[in-house]
């Protein structure tokens, strides 16, 4: 009898047993450090929901924080919560130090910074050492925040953290109207024109980049030629649903068995952003000039393609103002978008590997949804429990779509 057969039956997922969680890291390997995360989010489920926070909490922790990392004093002020987002708890602050120049030489700021932490549970398990390690490895390629410091495991803060700079912009006109984290925003024309070029250009920098000596180890590097990032991406999600669902759905789990009998192979590792789309990356309003990309927390050195498909996922674009051409996250159209990526990054881009990653993607979605989503809210785990049980409300067309993508895939 098989481990997995042992435990059907008998599995509490709120309480899981050391043995269970043993056999779902055998079963399902993955990135060593997403390996990680998820160990110690199921090690961590018995403990106690997310009870709300004062601010003079989060201000203690990122105090403690700051003294292990500065000798010089500083003092922390205006701290104040920052909404936005579905699954990370974010406060800003202003903080009077004694900041480093490019020379070396510290001189008095006053540095406007943002603390991103975990709740108690998200219903997106992943890593803050990875998120720093990214957005400070993009320093320079695009437009990304200061990263200053992290709290990997949670050590000075209730839970994991790290401290970025504040970033000036919008994610959309302050005159549009939308639905959350950007789904349904429509843009401008004379918008669309100012910001699709820059919208390409960051998204070939990023896949265009030597990742390499940037600092990046908490990220394995899948091999080109073979299928490691595909195999490491179904186990990674797949772990994620045997974790959290409470109810099995049959057409996710033949998803699953799909994308593991079509595993595309990976001619090139790079940097993937893993959620680049209209709303999360800020602009200015005066000069229409994107200022900073947000929300890498689902980064890794993987395939261009898995980028691609959810750039042009239908969720994230619209209808053009004749009521028929489909714009990609609202910009241009989804042709007009993969032919200037290609001239831009000198990449070509492979439709089947792009249909195999719009799969991907919508398994992912529906995962979180279905399973993470709903345990994270019925535990009380998270903060935005109102939001992430409106967000399954979207489940069933999620599920139409991925019924459609495996029916038509070439």
């Amino acid at each position: 009898m098989t481990a997995a057969a042992r435990f059907r039956g008998v599995i509490d997922k709120a309480r899981p047993s050391p043995e269970w969680i043993a056999d779902l890291r055998r079963r399902f390997p993955t990135e060593p450090e997403i390996d990680r995360v998820l160990t110690r989010k199921m090690e961590r489920r018995s403990g106690p929901g997310f009870t709300p926070l004062p601010l003079e909490r989060l201000v203690q922790g990122v105090t403690s924080l700051l003294k292990a990392e500065l000798a010089d004093p500083f003092e922390i002020v205006d701290a104040r919560w920052l909404s936005g987002g579905a699954s990370k708890l974010q406060m800003a602050f202003t903080l009077h130090w004694n900041a480093p120049g490019p020379d070396g030489v510290r001189t008095p700021q006053k540095t406007p910074m943002v603390l991103r932490m975990e709740p108690a549970e998200s219903i997106v398990e992943t890593s803050r050492q990875r998120e720093f390690q990214l957005i400070r490895a993009m320093r320079g390629v695009v437009p990304v925040p200061p990263v200053y410091w992290c709290d990997a495991d949670g050590a000075h803060l209730p839970y994991p953290a790290l401290i970025y700079g504040f970033a000036e912009g919008v994610t959309k006109p302050t005159t549009a109207h939308s639905g959350v984290t950007g789904l349904g925003t429509h843009l401008p024309i004379d918008l669309r024109a100012q910001l699709a070029p820059q919208f390409v250009a960051h998204l070939a920098a990023i896949h265009t980049v030597d990742f390499r000596g940037r600092g990046l180890d908490a990220f394995a590097v899948p091999a080109a030629g073979s299928t490691d990032c595909a195999l490491w991406g179904v186990n990674w999600w797949e772990r994620v649903w045997e974790e959290d669902s409470d109810e099995d759905i049959p057409l996710v789990r033949l998803c699953a068995a799909w994308l593991r009998a079509n595993l595309p192979v990976l001619d090139r590792p790079v940097v993937v952003h893993a959620d680049y789309r209209l709303g999360n990356f800020l602009f200015t309003e005066h000069d229409a000039r994107i200022s900073a990309w947000l929300d890498w927390e689902l980064g890794r050195i993987g395939d261009r393609h898995q980028d691609l498909a959810w750039t042009t996922s239908q969720a994230f674009g619209h209808l053009a103002e004749d009521g028929k051409t489909f714009l990609t996250c609202g910009l241009l159209p989804e042709s007009a978008f993969l032919a200037a990526y290609e001239e831009a990054s000198g990449l070509g881009v492979n439709a089947k590997s792009v249909h195999w990653y719009k799969v991907y993607n919508a398994y992912m979605m529906a995962t979180l949804l279905f399973g993470t989503g709903y345990r994270v809210a019925r535990g009380g785990k998270t903060h935005q429990d109102v939001l992430v049980t409106w967000l399954m409300g979207i489940g069933s067309m999620l599920l139409d779509e991925m019924r459609t993508l495996i029916e038509e895939a070439p």
